[in-house]
This record gives structure tokens, sequence and C-alpha cells, in this order.
């Protein structure tokens, strides 16, 4: 009885400090798993997905970190989106190089957050970069409205400082499973919805969606409810956007490569993504 008491009171501890070493990630337990494709991009646990994964997989397009210049634009802002997997960035370097606006990865589901968020966010304000945060969500994980509260409890909120973006919803490719998370289209539609509502309500501000044209067609149907309230940020890797999705008519953000870092366009001069920050 005395040796049960003592292993039982051991698998306790052990269960504790578990708990409280590794908050940034969800449970080992948790019934989600990266998929094959997933891992070939980094990503070996819940938690470590990034905007752009499946591109990072399968490196598609011209994704030689050649600075491809908009075609659709006289006047682009070049800014890069970082997460996790790039740890401390060196915000003074990346402004030397020329960009203006960076987003930094905040949260996934209702369980993770970003352990390096605040170097990337505020050393990216420090340096004189226009900043946000962005959630990757993951529908198969919890409802929208939960999603919306974390985020904005762990960093993605926004504040008219002139300096800080919108937050973005990072709705895309499913690195733990079903494409569209087990959703139809229409209940996709409704989830997205659902989040950017309550993202709505809880800062004042239409949060921007970032997604690809093959991934909004197959999980939403192509659904046009958001083309005049939300701005697009669309993802492809090559010389152009390509047709965007939903009937946007036009891109604010365009990520086109992950080399060396995520690179992506604004789709304006420095004043419009100022103007963007201040609403």
């Amino acid at each position: 009885m005395k040796k049960s008491l003592l292993t039982s009171c051991a698998a306790l501890t052990a269960l504790t400090f578990v708990a409280a070493a590794g908050p940034a990630h969800a449970a080992a337990s948790h019934a989600q798993r990266p998929t094959a494709a997933a891992k070939r991009a980094g990503i070996q646990r819940l938690g470590d997905a990034y905007a752009g994964w499946e591109h990072h997989d399968s490196k598609t397009g011209a994704d030689s970190g050649a600075l491809v210049r908009p075609l659709s634009s006289a006047n682009a802002t070049l800014g890069i989106d970082v997460a996790a997997y790039q740890g401390n960035v060196d915000w003074s370097s990346q402004y030397r190089s020329g960009v203006r606006w960076a987003y930094t990865k905040a949260t996934e589901g209702n369980y993770y957050t970003n352990p390096y968020f605040a170097q990337q966010y505020d050393g990216s304000y420090r340096a004189g970069i226009v900043r946000g945060a962005y959630h990757f969500a993951n529908p198969a994980g919890s409802s929208a409205v939960n999603q919306a509260a974390y985020f904005v409890a762990h960093g993605g909120g926004w504040s008219k400082d002139g300096k800080t973006l919108p937050g973005m919803l990072d709705i895309e490719y499913n690195p733990y499973g079903a494409t569209c998370y087990g959703l139809s289209q229409s209940a996709m539609t409704s989830w997205i919805r659902s989040f950017l509502t309550e993202y709505r309500r809880k800062t004042g501000r239409d949060a921007v969606i970032y997604t690809t044209a093959d991934w909004w067609q197959t999980c939403t149907g192509n659904t046009t409810a958001f083309n005049q309230t939300n701005p697009l940020w669309i993802a492809r890797y090559s010389s152009s956007p390509g047709t965007l999705p939903g009937r946007w008519p036009y891109y604010t953000m365009w990520q086109y490569t992950s080399s060396p870092i995520d690179h992506d366009w604004f789709n304006g001069d420095l004043s419009r993504v100022k103007a963007l920050a201040n609403g």
C-alpha cells in the first residue's frame, strides 16, 4: 500500500511538472497530430503551424527569395511574417533590408501561444516597423468565438497608435488532418464569420484574412461573404498573386516566398500601411 501511494504521488508530481514546463504547446495527449506533409514542413507537434506551411513542404512556384515586384501596383511596401520557428529575429537588420511591416504568430487554436511573441512583436515595433499579430485557426479544435477570444487575450488586440495593424486570421490547409477540418463549406463559412464577428466585437476592427485561392475554393465554396469588409492576404509563391478568391476586388497583402524568410508585399506605399493600422 505504501509503495502504491508513493508511486501515485510520483506520477502526480510528474504530471504537474509537465503541465508547468510546457505552457506554450498543447498536451501531447491531444488527439490531433501533424500529417506527414506537415512534418516535412517542420511541424512536429500541435502548435507548430505557421502561415504558408504547405508551401514550405511543396516548394511550389517561384520560391527563390527574389524580391518579386507586384505587377498590379506601382507602389508596394515590403513586409515579413514570422512564427516561433524563426526564433529571435534581428529586427534592425530587417528594417535595413527594407521591411516596413510585419506580422507575428501569436496563437493557434485555444491551446498555443508563441514563446517568441514578445521578442518578435515588440521587437519589430521598437525597430520602427508597423506590426500586427496573427492567429492560426484550427476549426476542428474549438469554437470560433472561443479562438477569437483566446487570440485577443494573448497578443491579438489592437490599439490606434499608428503602428499596430489589425489582427490576421490565418485560415488555410490543415496540418493535422482533413484539409477542411471536417467542416462542410457552409459550416466553414459560418466558423469564419463567427471568428471575425467576435474579433470585431472585442477590438472594433475587421481582421485580415490570410488564405490561398485553392483552399478558399475547396473549403468555403469560394464564398464572397467577406470581400467588402476584411482585407485579403493571399498566399501564392509565384511571380504574381494570380486569380483572387472570393471575388475580392484586390489583395491587401501577398505572401510570395518563404526564402530566406516569409516575404510579403503590401499593395500600397507606407502611407497605406499606416492607414490600415489607424483604421
